[in-house]
């Protein structure tokens, strides 16, 4: 029985997908590992890399192949409904896995934490093909994360996790739209049946780079896409979970508020703040006070253009 499915996803990763696969098939478990790749027709050879891989691996490697390019989250859905193993652990073609056991100490963990539905390491940046000293996650992070938080912010890095396949049941066809965000939406849902864990150890590199999806976005376009997100992710819900969804996008947008006007960006600032009222959480989540305060100074000096 398949204990764990790798599954990759990947489009235009030509010069990373090698490292990429080579990482999945280097971990050591006392478990079987699948290793499904979705691949979502690349124009740049990545598709003949992953096919040479396949022929070399056919016991331990599946192809998922799109006709044409998707540009959706339907290449990580069809790989979620195909795969046999009873956790997840999802990576994208241009990141890789650094520790041969990843996997093994995480299906550790969920097998003797049955109240968890995730595990996440954390991960190192790579800028292109440079090695950076900075986390993507920082040590501070809360080591459990219940449904309430996830909806404050996304800390994890998509290298990083391992998911109960369970806990995302049949995965809805609205989560096909809100890509390139792949990995939110499902700890949201994986949070609603279990706690979300956290090992600050970095086992995974996250690389970079202008070939990314979400990344590359300017802060204004993170902004705008990450309220539109939010804001879906709960009409997608039916509603259900609305007081969570507005106290956790009020306080994500007020802590980028304060951020920005720290680093005196007022523009980006206001924008923020803008968002953290619509999200209607504030009297909540920010109290109304603090709102206030931070109002004054965006309206006053010291916080440049």
């Amino acid at each position: 029985m398949t204990l764990v499915t790798a599954l990759i996803v990947t489009y235009n990763h030509a010069g990373f997908i090698a490292a990429a696969i080579d990482s999945a098939l280097a971990q050591r478990t006392d478990f079987d590992v699948e290793i499904v790749i979705s691949e979502d027709a690349s124009t740049d050879g990545t598709r003949d890399i992953v096919e040479d891989y396949a022929r070399r691996f056919p016991d331990r490697i599946r192809l998922l192949l799109s006709e044409t390019n998707l540009r959706s989250n339907e290449t990580v859905a069809r790989g979620l409904r195909a795969a046999k193993g009873q956790f997840v652990a999802l990576l994208d073609g241009d990141d890789c896995w650094t520790a041969p056991d990843k996997l093994q100490r995480q299906a550790d963990f969920l097998l003797a934490n049955p109240d968890c539905a995730a595990h996440f390491f954390n991960a190192r940046i790579a800028r292109g093909a440079a090695l950076t000293d900075t986390l993507w996650t920082p040590e501070t992070q809360a080591r459990r994360v219940d449904l309430a938080e996830i909806w404050h912010g996304n800390p994890y890095a998509t290298a990083g996790g391992m998911m109960r396949l369970a806990a995302l049941g049949d995965v809805p066809a609205w989560y096909h739209d809100f890509f390139p965000r792949t990995d939110w939406p499902l700890y949201i849902l994986c949070a609603i049946s279990g706690a979300l864990a956290f090992d600050p150890e970095p086992v995974a590199l996250y690389r970079l780079h202008v070939g990314g999806m979400f990344s590359p976005q300017s802060e204004t376009a993170k902004l705008d896409s990450t309220f539109a997100f939010l804001t879906l992710m709960d009409r997608c819900l039916d509603g259900r979970y609305h007081d969570l969804a507005r106290a956790g996008c009020s306080r994500l947008f007020f802590d980028w508020a304060e951020d920005y006007a720290n680093k005196g960006q007022k523009r980006l600032a206001r924008q923020a703040f803008a968002y953290a009222l619509r999200g209607g959480g504030v009297g909540h989540s920010v109290r109304w006070g603090q709102l206030g305060r931070l109002g004054l100074r965006l309206a006053g000096a010291g916080v440049s253009p």
